[in-house]
């Protein structure tokens, strides 16, 4: 359980933030200009410097204790690690792919351009799992300075609002109506689990991991496809500046 009121009270302010792009994000007109927003490019990159600066390197950290707990010799230890990372991506590659068939498939036969429902409820699913390890992690983080949790809120907001918005092109009636809620409940899930059970650091790096993995393509897949018409410097820009941030409050800690 989390023994600091302030840190719990700060991390469930958050926790709402989160809630409040899941609720909201369908409000957002100026996301839905063509070609695509300079501000979701700019969340992007954010995102990825995240995972990059701050992910990428505690995963490296919990190499040590994958290997302390389970034995294994570095190099194998720190290659299960980065494992769990690549089934991040895998499994969100994977879902992607199958939401993409299936309304391709749809259009064709029936005219409608929207996934099945068997779709819409397979997308909500994993991205609630993987909303519910971000909003767990407000209260386990290997930085748990004040600082570090700023940078982690302000990266996973930015971060849900192009993944919320990527998840609601798709199924745009369907995410109105039940799956925003539903994301907003794995949010406050996570947090409140979180609250009252702390796993050991070998699970904590593992959630790290597959995080990582998972947020590199969820980012990757909305900025790359060459019908999106996205930009590079707002992309780059989020990244340097997320950067910049990120190594100033790493030159202050030291």
């Amino acid at each position: 359980m989390t023994s600091d009121p302030v840190l719990a009270a700060v991390s469930f302010a958050m926790a709402l933030g989160f809630c409040a792009v899941h609720l909201f994000v369908g409000h957002l007109r100026f996301l839905d200009a063509v070609p695509r927003s300079r501000w979701l490019s700019f969340a992007g990159g954010v995102a990825v410097g995240y995972v990059f600066l701050h992910i990428m390197p505690e995963i490296g950290a919990h190499a040590a204790t994958f290997e302390r707990a389970t034995g294994l010799a570095a190099p194998l230890a720190e290659a299960v690690v980065y494992t769990l990372a690549l089934a991040g991506m895998i499994l969100f590659y994977g879902m992607e792919r199958a939401i993409v068939t299936s309304r391709d498939a749809r259009r064709e036969e029936e005219g409608r351009d929207r996934p099945e429902k068997a779709m819409f409820r397979l997308h909500i699913a994993a991205s609630g799992l993987l909303i519910f390890v971000i909003a767990y992690l407000l209260n386990h983080r290997e930085d748990d300075s004040l600082a570090g949790l700023a940078l982690y809120f302000v990266a996973m907001m930015l971060h849900f609002v192009t993944a919320d918005y990527g998840v609601r092109r798709h199924h745009v009636e369907l995410y109105d109506r039940r799956g925003r809620w539903a994301l907003a409940l794995a949010t406050l899930a996570g947090w409140a689990t979180g609250v009252v059970l702390t796993l050991a650091p070998l699970a904590i790096g593992g959630l790290f991991a597959f995080v990582g993995g998972a947020i590199v393509l969820v980012v990757l897949k909305e900025e790359l496809p060459e019908e999106r018409q996205s930009y590079f410097l707002p992309f780059f820009g989020g990244a340097a500046l997320y950067a910049a941030l990120a190594l100033g409050e790493l030159h202050m800690a030291t």
